[in-house]
């Protein structure tokens, strides 16, 4: 299975200037669980909330 790397996250992190494990000690997550969700793995509903909550997105992106 071929997995489409959310660039978007990506970018997201980079303009603010911050690394993987920077926003995974922000939100509370693992930096491996950070990765794969930047990597376009299955995120759980709870992680895609935590992570769209810092960057005040919608969650919903990570499901589309």
């Amino acid at each position: 299975m071929i997995m489409d790397k959310r660039e978007w996250l990506v970018k997201l992190r980079e303009c603010n200037g911050l690394t993987q494990t920077e926003v995974s000690e922000i939100i509370g997550i693992e930096r491996s669980t950070y990765t794969k969700a930047e990597l376009g793995y299955p995120v759980s509903v709870k992680t895609a909330k935590q992570i769209a909550d810092y960057y005040q997105i919608t969650w919903v992106l990570f499901f589309k």
